[in-house]
């Protein structure tokens, strides 16, 4: 029986690894040897490491007096805004130069100076998400829990992996267009982030930050809507990776939805509750006195 099961999972383990290699066979040639594309261990390992520390920072920091950070925050935000402009710039250049189709385009195997700047591009925007990690360590430092989401974690957690797979494999063609919008979103809620940084003082006077969401949830519409037009008009990109696009951002429209509306929706009418509640209680005097005086 043990002997059956162990050949078994023998049998299984073939398998596995002969799927691995023929995946390896369809990566992207141009990208073969970059640092961290070669094998998923680099990335998985650095996501793990991520989410442990998610795990137990709270915990270490329960006792301890939160961080102020200032000095690291508004370089490290300014650092974020210069790179994500940097990607963005590149991927509209190199994407207009080449006549990019902005519904589809094909992956063009191809190592003419403009695709290989797109596939540059690309691997830093794999890059920054690695870096992004910080946002979520500077939370935990700060003592910022209630930042701490599931929608947070999930989000940093697994953009890493999944531009892992788009620099591996497709790191042209439709690949270049959410990593240009969101790059150029970026660069707005970096320049916010940095600002906010400098104290309240800088802080009460920034008034976008609404808006940064509402851009994140036309940009996952709009790439959904792309996603499902892709798979209608038989797009020649890889149609797994299509799917995967449709059914992430379908997650990323629900929870960046819940988060704007709790945060911004529901806040509003409870400010306008209040308000309307204050008025009806400063209201309330006047008419007891009116009262008052015709009974006198």
């Amino acid at each position: 029986m043990s002997l059956r099961f162990f050949n078994s999972s023998q049998s299984v383990m073939e398998k596995v690894y002969k799927y691995y290699q023929w995946t390896q066979e369809l990566s992207d040639e141009r990208t073969r040897g970059w640092l961290m594309v070669d094998s998923p261990i680099p990335t998985l390992a650095y996501t793990l490491i991520y989410l442990s520390i998610v795990t137990i920072g709270p915990r270490l920091m329960r006792d301890r007096k939160p961080y102020k950070l200032t000095s690291i925050l508004v370089p490290y935000n300014m650092l974020m805004c210069a790179l994500n402009l940097y990607i963005a710039i590149e991927l509209l250049v190199a994407s207009t130069r080449l006549k990019y189709s902005y519904v589809c385009q094909p992956v063009t195997y191809v190592n003419t100076q403009e695709e290989l700047r797109i596939a540059n591009a690309v691997w830093w925007y794999y890059f920054s998400k690695l870096l992004e990690f910080c946002d979520t360590f500077f939370f935990i430092l700060r003592k910022k829990d209630a930042q701490l989401t599931f929608l947070h974690v999930y989000h940093h957690s697994t953009m890493f992996f999944l531009w892992w797979i788009g620099i591996k494999w497709v790191p042209s063609g439709s690949t270049f267009l959410p990593a240009m919008v969101n790059s150029f979103i970026h660069v707005l809620m970096y320049s916010y982030y940095a600002l906010a940084a400098l104290g309240p003082h800088i802080a009460k006077y920034l008034w976008w930050k609404k808006y940064l969401t509402i851009l994140q949830l036309i940009q996952f519409t709009t790439a959904l809507i792309l996603g499902v037009n892709g798979i209608k008009s038989g797009c020649d990109f890889p149609l797994w990776m299509q799917y995967l696009l449709v059914f992430y951002m379908i997650t990323f429209i629900v929870l960046f939805g819940n988060f704007y509306a709790k945060a911004y929706i529901h806040k509003e009418k409870e400010a306008k509750k209040s308000k309307d509640e204050i008025q009806n209680n400063n209201n309330c005097p006047e008419v007891t006195n009116e009262n008052d005086k015709k009974s006198q």
